[in-house]
């Protein structure tokens, strides 16, 4: 399910728990990228979709979007219904709801649904996720996994997610509910990847290799291609995970992230940070 196509579409992420009922910013870019066009509200993730597209229709039909529609399958065999694979192919985009991440990459992985998402992907539409539907537009999903506290070693579960966005590893609800510490685990696991935490009503705006905050939060940026220690692999699974030299970035509303290069847009180089940290180390040894 990996995507390394060059992506034409556009990728709406969100934390968690965002808007419906006052300025709904991040409903509103959603409607938007929608326009005159129609959007399928997948509730796939839940277990018990009652109530999820209620609350998104009347939030969508105040900002204009009046073309939604549901689409929930029960189990795999249903991704091949020719009336649900109708409805997907009418649309210009999808909505990923929240429940279970591990509902979306098993009861639509490998099937005519997901072919049928994709194609609306690279074909330029919208693909927006909330919550375990955001989790699940990276290659690898988080699926389990303690959050406020200090990872333990053994304490993480993940599985293929979607693949719509590459290289990375999305968790949401993450301040709210204190997740660095299972998105450094992930990071310890997988150092070749990189890390998205995304806050409640905050989302990253995607198109192409690089993103835009939008929202009331902030969006945590964990990387570990420069860790030089970790006892990932020797330590028992009850031990806390150290790391050293792990990179983070915090970004907020209207920041730009590359995903290529894995810096913030209007950052100087690297080379530059790491430049003053060599002068304010030398700088501390001279006054000691």
């Amino acid at each position: 399910m990996n995507a390394h196509t060059q992506a034409q579409g556009t990728l709406v992420i969100i934390g968690g728990h965002e808007d419906k009922e006052d300025e709904c910013a991040i409903l509103k870019e959603v409607a938007q990228l929608i326009g005159a066009g129609s959007l399928v509200v997948a509730t796939v993730a839940s277990h018990e979709p009652q109530g999820y597209f209620d609350s998104y229709k009347k939030a969508f039909s105040k900002l204009g979007l009046d073309s939604l529609s549901e689409l929930y399958v029960e189990d795999r065999a249903e991704t091949a219904d020719k009336k649900k694979l109708e409805m997907l192919s009418n649309a210009s985009g999808v909505f990923f709801s929240g429940g279970d991440q591990l509902r979306i990459s098993s009861q639509i992985g490998d099937t005519p649904f997901e072919t049928q998402v994709r194609k609306i992907f690279f074909d330029g539409g919208v693909i927006a996720g909330t919550s375990a539907g955001a989790s699940a537009m990276g290659e690898t999903m988080l699926i389990r996994g303690a959050s406020a506290e200090s990872h333990r070693i053994g304490d993480l579960h993940m599985a293929p997610g979607l693949g719509l966005v590459r290289d990375v590893i999305i968790d949401q609800h993450f301040a709210e509910r204190g997740r660095i510490g299972r998105l450094l685990g992930a990071i310890a696991l997988n150092p070749r990847i990189l890390g998205i935490g995304i806050d409640e009503n905050t989302a990253i705006i995607v198109r192409g290799r690089q993103f835009r905050v939008i929202g009331v939060g902030a969006v945590y940026i964990v990387e570990g291609a420069g860790v030089t220690s970790s006892n990932i692999a020797e330590a028992g699974a009850d031990r806390t995970l150290s790391m050293f030299d792990v990179r983070l970035h915090v970004l907020s509303d209207g920041d730009r992230f590359d995903l290529d290069s894995r810096r913030p847009v209007s950052s100087v180089a690297l080379e530059e940070s790491q430049r003053l940290e060599r002068l304010t180390h030398s700088g501390r040894a001279g006054n000691g």
